[in-house]
């Protein structure tokens, strides 16, 4: 164990050190969850689908679950590169424990969600979001486990897409969209007809955006929060176990 936790230090340490050095691709992946904020948000309060005084707590969560579902499961990308590239070749040559490969990345994936998440939040108060800090912060650690499973499913993802990487790119650009609209993201499932509200009960994303709004109106003990931390741990637990899995037979 000591072993395992020092190569995922060694493996984190390597993959946040190039953010630290350049943060702009931080800052630069947050602007579209900003320009849903500032353009889309201040419509809810007026569109009569949520009250007025909680349009941002119900907005807001939204906007974090996809900024998850667009960063850490894009979060393969890089290690496609490598591994087409050659560059994974050095790493794989030497004892690290490949599980600590993926861990270690994915531990990076959650600091830079982390800090996003709560720059989004910064950011949305102004705006009008009246800040419950207890709900927010769990909040946030529910999209900690929701982004660690999206991260495994996408490293899981590079593997599986080579050497083309076409799976990769159409997994995370034609089916993202479909998860982020049936999880009522950015207007209530329950505005749509049946047949829509149907299929979005088979989305784990509606049931962590369903959580994350009651955690951010200041509800931490309900149904929708249990079965938000249930769906995130799930995803969670099956992406680390595939992706685990995957560097272990296929790479």
């Amino acid at each position: 164990m000591r072993k395992f936790l020092r190569d995922v230090g060694t493996v984190f340490a390597r993959e946040i050190r190039p953010e630290l050095r350049s943060p702009i691709g931080l800052l630069f992946a947050m602007i579209q969850p900003v320009l849903f904020l500032v353009l889309f948000g201040p419509m809810l309060s007026g569109a009569d689908l949520t009250e007025a005084s909680s349009s941002w707590s119900w907005f807001v969560p939204g906007i974090l679950v996809m900024m998850c579902l667009f960063g850490p499961l894009g979060a393969g990308h890089s290690l496609m590169v490598e591994l087409s590239g050659g560059q994974m070749e050095r790493f794989l040559a030497t004892p690290v424990n490949r599980a600590a490969l993926v861990v270690g990345r994915t531990a990076k994936d959650l600091v830079t969600l982390l800090l996003q998440a709560v720059l989004i939040m910064a950011v949305a108060v102004p705006l009008g979001l009246d800040l419950h800090l207890p709900g927010a912060v769990a909040a946030l650690a529910l999209l900690a486990v929701l982004g660690v499973g999206l991260s495994g499913f996408s490293y899981l993802l590079a593997i599986a897409a080579l050497p083309s990487g076409n799976l990769f790119w159409i997994v995370t650009q034609v089916f993202v969209f479909p998860i982020i609209l049936l999880s009522g993201v950015l207007l209530p499932i329950e505005a749509g007809p049946g047949w829509l509200q149907t299929i979005s009960t088979v989305n784990p994303g509606r049931y962590i955006v369903d959580a994350a709004r009651v955690l951010f109106g200041g509800e931490l003990l309900t149904a929708e929060v249990a079965q938000g931390l249930f769906a995130a741990a799930l995803l969670a637990a099956g992406g680390l176990w595939l992706a685990t899995r995957a560097m272990r037979r296929g790479v």
